[in-house]
């Protein structure tokens, strides 16, 4: 039997960053299970990418692990352009838009996930508390009364089984671990296909990310570092019905490109495909609880939303620092009262920490509906008002402040290694 404090099933994003977390607050001893094998970083760049927040970067920083990120591969961009291609409204985000105190030069960074993975696996790999379990999925989970018992199938190696306090699900939004605890789901289905590429823009991406809502749904285009420094790459994720998307999917690339350039307005020149295109389906996930005796969810394990503000992945990280956080503050607690023989995993912590987390992805999950609605078709007035509306808050200062603050993720309630490092 080989014993460890943590458990934790999926080694992408966000179980990477819990594992690093708990093992620079605390001593706990960890495990990672996940065949998934860590690829080489291409030229060509990936085409699943992710909108980085400055609290994840204040993450991937307080781990020591921006540094690798850095010279990887990653894009900045400075400015936010928003517009309805039915109406006149748009907005135009920019950190002149924020007061000093943003304690940052950027609105944010477009990084591949391969990037961000491969760094936080580099950087774990390092760390002799942490064991890697990387050719064996697990069969089976059993819940003690002191422990959790997971067996592997029955292939290479055949290692001996695992207990530990506590096993997190850091698995995706179709998580073994979540469905092997009955854990329920409330769903819904967004009606939405995205389709998610890498294309050439003729008058480059300028920094900035942009996104246009057509009648079917948003087009986002996210600017990517090129090797060749003419920043002209983009990611695109064009959220549409489903038959939409399989219209678009069956054009040539000629023609893909070209309605691509029509939709954009042209706002980057002519758009081009330089890459395969990728479809995949939308929906709301939310566990009905993220937490069980001695289990925890985090990341779309736990929450899907839809990714038109691209805040899938903070949400993640931040589920991971959190809990990571609860851990070591009640370790803290139990060394300062020298009380040795006490549990650092009860059922209050776990609740506190479903209660934290699922408080907030919810309302991320509200945020994205109501956004969502705003942009359906409209006709006559209520189309006419949303114009309206999109150009007042475009020149009504506090609530641009408001909005660009909730994008960057800067709160007042954020867990510890989502802050600076001299608030610490």
């Amino acid at each position: 039997m080989q014993k460890f404090d943590v458990l934790i099933v999926g080694g992408g994003m966000v179980g990477l960053t819990l594992a690093l977390s708990l093992r620079q607050q605390t001593e706990l001893t960890v495990a990672i299970v996940d065949t998934t094998p860590i690829n080489e970083i291409s030229e060509q760049a990936d085409v699943r990418v992710s909108a980085i927040n400055i609290a994840s970067k204040q993450i991937f920083e307080n781990l020591d692990v921006w540094s690798i990120i850095e010279k990887q591969r990653l894009q900045a961009y400075t400015d936010m352009h928003v517009w309805d291609k039915a109406g006149f409204g748009k907005l135009h985000f920019s950190l002149s838009d924020l007061k000093q105190s943003a304690a940052s030069e950027q609105l944010g960074w477009i990084i591949e996930n391969s990037v961000v993975r491969s760094a936080l696996w580099e950087k774990a790999q390092n760390d002799s508390g942490i064991t890697f379990y990387t050719e064996n999925r697990l069969s089976n989970i059993g819940i003690g009364d002191s422990e959790v018992f997971a067996s592997f199938a029955a292939t290479h190696g055949n290692p001996m089984p695992i207990t530990a306090k506590l096993i997190v699900g850091a698995d995706g939004a179709n998580s073994w671990l979540r469905n092997q605890m009955d854990i329920p789901l409330t769903f819904r289905d967004y009606d939405h296909h995205a389709i998610v590429a890498t294309v050439k823009c003729s008058q480059g991406h300028q920094n900035t990310a942009w996104q246009v809502f057509l009648e079917t749904g948003p087009l986002a285009l996210l600017p990517l570092n090129s090797h060749d420094k003419e920043n002209n790459l983009c990611s695109i994720v064009w959220s549409t019905s489903p038959e939409d998307a399989q219209r678009l999917n069956a054009l040539s690339a000629e023609e893909f490109s070209k309605e691509l350039t029509a939709a954009s307005d042209g706002n980057l020149g002519c758009v081009t495909l330089a890459s395969e295109r990728f479809t995949h389906p939308l929906t709301m996930r939310m566990a009905q609880t993220f937490t069980q005796e001695r289990v925890a969810l985090v990341g779309d394990a736990a929450h899907t939303i839809h990714p038109l503000a691209g805040q899938g992945v903070n949400l993640g990280l931040l589920d991971a620092v959190s809990l990571s956080q609860l851990i070591s503050e009640k370790i803290t607690k139990i060394k300062q009262q020298k009380l040795m023989a006490a549990p650092w995993l009860t059922t209050r912590l776990l609740n506190e920490y479903s209660r934290w987390r699922k408080a907030e992805a919810a309302e991320m999950v509200v945020a994205m509906e109501a956004i969502k609605q705003v942009f359906t078709p409209q006709q006559g007035a209520a189309k006419l008002i949303r114009g309206i509306g999109l150009s007042l808050i475009d020149n009504i200062k506090p609530v641009k402040q408001a909005m660009i603050k909730q994008a960057l993720g800067l709160k007042s309630d954020l867990p510890r290694l989502a802050t600076l490092k001299d608030k610490l």
